[in-house]
């Protein structure tokens, strides 16, 4: 259940979406093209693909086509002008962050390849057993469906939310084999990535690692699609607005007086002898100005007649 306030707040409040497969594109591929930022680019003018990147021998290709269903596709080959050995496309709905699953595998294992002077992982048969595709899956919690077709397995997400849909019957190394997918059905809601079947089972596996990660994914609340943000959890980024202060009540009065006396207590700490000596110091105190204030006891009470002008004798 969504914990989300309503939608008329600001719109680009920036929020944490969980979970993040249902999160959908921030609209940029910075996400997934983080992990091979130090690999070439080339921006594109003319075609639907608007910037690739590849890795120094041009082996591997990372397209991103802005403006299209399929929104990523990556492929790798033996050599730079040799056919894929294997695809990955990624359609327009599917968070960058689940891409970066695949290209910083993809990175590590051109790094590892290089520096051994290998054909490199990312070229590797898959496996025989599907299981290996799907281990962090399963690992998380993950269940297998069991109305899937025949000559297929699902795996679903503990919220019915994602799944991954994997194609036994599938022959060629081109066939789709493999689909990842989150959110509800519509072009606008299902997030949805596709593998050959010649895919290597620890990409597929990479991948699939992401969804199952718990992290959430930041994205601005209008980005959030409508029939999605009841399926997900958003919670603010930064400061939220801050809210009108109330009138204090009697109460409220009456607890600051307490809570006031209190801490001068505390700060002004008073022994028993403290006490005993202040109350002798204001006992001797008064006793000093009710002498001086009244007449003096040795003059019997009574104030000094004036004194009688001399007689006059006759």
């Amino acid at each position: 259940m969504s914990t989300q306030q309503p939608y008329s707040q600001d719109p680009y409040q920036e929020v944490l979406v969980s979970p993040m497969y249902l999160a959908g594109s921030n609209g940029t591929g910075d996400a997934g093209f983080a992990p091979v930022a130090h690999w070439p680019h080339h921006y594109l003018d003319e075609g639907p693909c608007q910037l690739l990147v590849t890795s120094p021998d041009q082996r591997i290709r990372i397209g991103w086509f802005g403006d299209d269903f399929e929104l990523w596709k990556i492929t790798a080959a033996e050599e730079a002008v040799s056919a894929p050995r294997w695809t990955a496309t990624f359609n327009h709905v599917t968070p960058a962050e689940i891409v970066a699953g695949l290209t910083t595998a993809l990175a590590h294992d051109y790094a590892e390849a290089d520096a051994y002077e290998g054909n490199g992982r990312f070229l590797a048969s898959p496996s025989y057993r599907w299981a290996d595709a799907v281990r962090p899956l399963t690992d998380a919690g993950w269940t297998r469906d069991g109305g899937a077709e025949l000559g297929t397995v699902e795996i679903i997400a503990p919220d019915g939310q994602a799944g991954i849909l994997i194609d036994n019957r599938r022959s060629r190394p081109d066939d789709e084999a493999v689909t990842l997918w989150a959110g509800p059905p519509g072009w606008g809601t299902r997030a949805e990535a596709y593998f050959s079947a010649g895919t290597p089972s620890h990409l597929i596996a990479a991948t699939a690692a992401v969804m199952a990660d718990p992290a959430p994914a930041a994205r601005e609340r209008h980005q959030i699609h409508r029939e999605v943000e009841h399926l997900v959890s958003l919670t603010p980024v930064g400061p939220i607005a801050p809210q009108v202060p109330r009138a204090p009540t009697p109460l409220d009065v009456r607890r600051t007086a307490v809570t006031q006396a209190v801490n001068r207590a505390a700060r002004f700490p008073r022994t028993a002898a403290d006490l005993r000596v202040m109350a002798a110091r204001s006992r001797t105190g008064a006793s000093a100005q009710n002498r001086s204030s009244n007449p003096s006891p040795a003059l019997g009470g009574r104030p000094l007649a004036a004194p009688t002008p001399p007689r006059r004798s006759r």
